[in-house]
């Protein structure tokens, strides 16, 4: 090889060894770039609730209600720290649901599709479950629950939907959504409705995509006209009388 060829090869080398590292950092960059949960809302919305809460594992907590008729097990949105969706799973046990959340890692439930494997084994009194979730965890519980379809009495969908076709199944599918929801595809949302062929629609009105959780404004989203607060007990309580 010649003194030119070296040096060409060694520039190119170089370069790509740039480039290659700079992708890195931005994956970093973005894997570790979160929507982190409003800790002084969530805290006082939980003293309110006074719900039992049960570590069962690194990152998945239940709430448990004193007398449980039904179990939800939730995956979080993309991007969204789990703590977020505390008050919403205290809302639903505090009537009745157990509620079990599900830390994803990177706050991305499609790292951990299988994440509610094992849980319902550490409640074996309670005999009939729900899974479901916020957004992208919503369709990654709809992904979970293809495989085990005979495990589950339904899906539970907060501004998310289904790709995977249940129609032939008798899963019940519940779907709720706030009005300004400007994040969740309405036109992908229509399309995959027909995957289920058993859904309960609700629309909360004056809601947004991210006030299922508390933690702040999401990037695109509408402008709710009612409260983080509001919208998660408008949710808990259509959820209550779905499972029940």
């Amino acid at each position: 090889m010649t003194r030119k060829n070296r040096i060409i090869l060694i520039s190119t080398l170089s370069t790509m060894a740039i480039i290659l590292l700079l992708a890195i950092a931005g994956i970093l960059i973005y894997l570790n770039t979160y929507y982190h949960a409003d800790r002084e809302a969530v805290d006082a919305f939980l003293e309110q609730s006074q719900v039992e809460t049960v570590e069962i594992d690194s990152g998945i907590v239940a709430f448990v209600p004193r007398m449980a008729n039904a179990g939800f097990i939730f995956y979080p949105g993309g991007k969204v720290e789990a703590e977020a969706y505390y008050p919403l799973m205290a809302e639903c046990a505090k009537n009745g649901v157990l509620s079990v959340i599900v830390e994803m890692p990177f706050n991305l439930a499609v790292f951990n599709i299988n994440g509610a494997d094992g849980i319902k084994e550490e409640f074996p009194e309670v005999e009939n479950w729900y899974v479901g979730g916020h957004s992208l965890g919503g369709s990654m519980a709809a992904t979970y629950l293809d495989n085990h379809r005979e495990d589950y009495e339904g899906l539970i969908l907060l501004g998310s939907y289904s790709t995977i076709d249940f129609r032939d199944s008798d899963i019940r599918a519940l779907s709720i959504y706030g009005e300004n929801d400007r994040v969740m595809n309405r036109e992908k949302y229509d399309e995959c409705k027909a995957n289920l062929s058993t859904l309960s629609e609700h629309e909360i009105v004056g809601g947004n995509h991210a006030g299922f959780g508390m933690y702040g404004r999401q990037d695109g989203d509408g402008i709710a006209l009612i409260t983080s607060e509001e919208q998660i007990k408008k949710a808990a309580s259509i959820i209550i009388e779905f499972v029940e």
